[in-house]
This record gives C-alpha cells, sequence and structure tokens, in this order.
C-alpha cells in the first residue's frame, strides 16, 4: 500500500465503506441514476463466477438498471439468462446481441451508409449496450461477467467518484494485484508481459516523448475491463469491436478528456477466468490490443508503421521484456510466490511474434475494427437506439 499519486488520480482503499457509499449512491439515484453493463458469452451464464456476481449484486440497490449484454447464438442461452436475471432484486434486462431482429436493425442503419455488420466482439456487445443504456441512466459501470473474487464493492467503488458531485470525474478505471493467493501464482501476463514492456519500447523507439504513450503508462493496469463513464461521454467514443476493446476505451478518452477528469480506483486482489496463451485466446488479444496502439499512434504522433519499424519494435520488446521477467522473479521470490519463468520466457517468445502479425494486419486495415461513436450513428438513424431497445430486450 502507498500514497502516490500520478498523472492519474488514484483513489486508495484506505477505509471504503459499503454502507456510507451505497446510502449516498441511493441519495442521488433520482438526479443521477447509475445502472451496470455486463458482456458475457452464452457458455459463462451458467458459471458459479457469474452466479456469485449475481449474489452480491443484490446488495447493489442503488442501481437503477443492469443491462446483461449478451453474446449467445443459442436461444437456450437467452432463456438461461432470462431465468437467471430474474434472480436479480436490481431491474435487469437481457440485450441478446446476436438476435435476429437486432441484426435487422443494423441493415436498416446500413441502408443509410453506416455499416456495422460485418463487425462482431466484446467491443461490439458493449457498444449496442451503451447506446441502449444511454437512454435512461446518468452514468454506468462495465465489467465482465467471469470476476470470481467479485464483491459488491466492485460496481460501488467504481460508480461513487463519478457520481458524487462534489468530485468532479468523468471516468473511472479498475486497478488491482492479479495474485491468488490460493495457489500462490501471479497472473496478469497479457499486462505484465506484453503491454507494460511494449509501452516502453514504443516510447525508446520514437525519438520524441509521446504524450500519448505517458497518458497509457499512468494506469497501473491499463487492461482492466472495470470502468465506470458517464454516459453522455461514452456516446462520443469510438471503440473497437474485438480484443482491443480496453486499449481501445483509454486511447479515446485520451482524445477527449483531460486528465483531471480520469481516476483509477483500487479493487485490491483479483481473479477470473484465465486464457491460454494459444491464438484465440491471449495471444488474439494482444494482436489486437497492438492494432489500436498502433493505430492511435498514427493519429497522435503521426508514427510511420513499416515493416523496419516493427522488426526494431519486436527487438527492444523482448529486451525489455526479458528485464521486466527478472523483476518479477525476484517480486516472487521475496513473496513466496509460485513462478515458473521458463514458462513466462515462452510466453515473451510467443508474444514477441504478435508485433510482426499485428503490424501486418495494421497495414493491411488500420481502421477495419473500429465502430463510429454514437452520435455519428444516431446522426445516421435518429431513432436506433429506441429501435435497438425494442428488438434486443424482451419485453
Amino acid at each position: 500500500m502507498d500514497l502516490e499519486q500520478k498523472k492519474i488520480t488514484r483513489i486508495h482503499d484506505f477505509d471504503m465503506n459499503f454502507d456510507r457509499m451505497k446510502s449516498r449512491l441511493n441519495d442521488l439515484s433520482v438526479k443521477y441514476p447509475s445502472g451496470l453493463i455486463i458482456p458475457i458469452k452464452g457458455s459463462d451464464i451458467e458459471s458459479p463466477a457469474f452466479k456469485k456476481i449475481i449474489t452480491e449484486l443484490n446488495k447493489c440497490d442503488y442501481l437503477k438498471k443492469i443491462f446483461i449484454a449478451l453474446s449467445a447464438t443459442d436461444p437456450k442461452n437467452y432463456e438461461d439468462a432470462l431465468v437467471l436475471s430474474r434472480q436479480l432484486k436490481v431491474p435487469c434486462q437481457i440485450i441478446w446481441c446476436n438476435k435476429p431482429e437486432v441484426e435487422a436493425v443494423l441493415k436498416e442503419l446500413r441502408k443509410k451508409g453506416l455499416d456495422v455488420t460485418k463487425l462482431s466482439g466484446k467491443g461490439k456487445d458493449v457498444w449496442l449496450a451503451i447506446g441502449i443504456a444511454s437512454l435512461e441512466l446518468y452514468a454506468f459501470a462495465l465489467h465482465d461477467g467471469d470476476i470470481i473474487s467479485y464483491s459488491k464493492m466492485v460496481p460501488t467503488k467504481l460508480l461513487y467518484p463519478v457520481i458524487e458531485p462534489k468530485l468532479d470525474f468523468f471516468f473511472a478505471k479498475g486497478y488491482y494485484a492479479r495474485v491468488n493467493m490460493g495457489n500462490r501464482k501471479m497472473y496478469g501476463r497479457l499486462y505484465r508481459l506484453f503491454i507494460n514492456p511494449l509501452l516502453e519500447a514504443l516510447q525508446e523507439k520514437l525519438l520524441w516523448r509521446s504524450e500519448f504513450l505517458r497518458y497509457l503508462q499512468s494506469f497501473s493496469y491499463p487492461l482492466s475491463g472495470e470502468v465506470a463513464i458517464y454516459s453522455d461521454l461514452a456516446l462520443n467514443l469510438r471503440i473497437p469491436s474485438d480484443w482491443g476493446f480496453e486499449i481501445g476505451m483509454l486511447s479515446e478518452l485520451f482524445r477527449s478528456v483531460s486528465y483531471k477528469r480520469v481516476f483509477e480506483v483500487d479493487l485490491g486482489f483479483y481473479e477470473h477466468k484465465h486464457k491460454e496463451m494459444i491464438k484465440n485466446e491471449l495471444l488474439k488479444t494482444a494482436e489486437d490490443s497492438l492494432v489500436t496502439l498502433l493505430r492511435t499512434l498514427t493519429e497522435t504522433d503521426a508514427i510511420d508503421v513499416s515493416e523496419p519499424f516493427l522488426l526494431g519494435l519486436q527487438v527492444l520488446y523482448r529486451r525489455i521484456a526479458q528485464d521486466k521477467i527478472r523483476q518479477y522473479s525476484a517480486d516472487a521470490l521475496c513473496s513466496n510466490l509460485n513462478f515458473d519463468r521458463h514458462e513466462e520466457e515462452t510466453s515473451v517468445d510467443s508474444l514477441s511474434q504478435v508485433i510482426i502479425s499485428a503490424g501486418k494486419s495494421y497495414l493491411r486495415n488500420p481502421v477495419g475494427a473500429q465502430l463510429p461513436d454514437w452520435i455519428r450513428t444516431i446522426s445516421a438513424m435518429p431513432n436506433i437506439r429506441e429501435k435497438l431497445r425494442e428488438k434486443a430486450i424482451e419485453q
């Protein structure tokens, strides 16, 4: 625990009290109604983690509404989600993102000259939920549905500083220690072994000090999926439809919001479902995140992405990542954690290849996965949010 403050305001949990924060949020709920968006795959509906989330959310009666953004092609998953949602004491609606009726509305939008029908992924599910939730919420929190260590404090910590009028924040980002004290293992590989050293390598690679990279490095855990945001601000953000969503959202905030309006909050020790280091899991997330980084750096710093640039970046990344492994190894040894250095080095070998594949993907299609902001979408089709709410949610 420390008292450190950097460029981004850090809110520590020295002695946060749920009852006090809940009471204040209840008092403010009439003027500033808040809610929650949970993107989830159909296969995770019956997981113990999601059931625990429901139990904890039943204590958060300050929430006006919970929206579950369901990605599922099997109607049974939708029925299972409806059954589980009825266990919630807080009003809850299921947004079935793959529902044929939803696709029909998006095809109407395509006729207006804005085509999102070919895009898919977590980002698109969240995008749909933002459009619908913004019709009735002043602000909302957002987090995944696979958090094993979930507690009622997660949405409360995220929302309270955003809703509290005594403060002046637009956006919250959660940070935490990805350590499982049960098996005494350090997780968070994608941030520890890829994003963190990659940001340092990019900063070294450029011939000037990038303010955008400095901004990303100010966050303790930029890949966290736990955020809270004003609805009006969310409508102005372009986000990726793929697994570059977290980096994409921070990138858009850099364009839109002063540092003073952003904070990160301590969510403690954190545990969720772990992805494997295979092509369709962590490596795909790494690739999508780097494509988003390269696109934003082109916008903010006018970098020239080329094969020599990518090869140089790959060499720099490997050196810095290997230095990080040495540091994490020392940390783990002193804290009596299990640490497989060979496994970590092997992960870096795999992740270094992503730099080339992501770079080539970016050069082929720099903006391929980017969704339009909702302001532009509404200008193309003014009643689209209402239509989506009508078609995506069982009334």
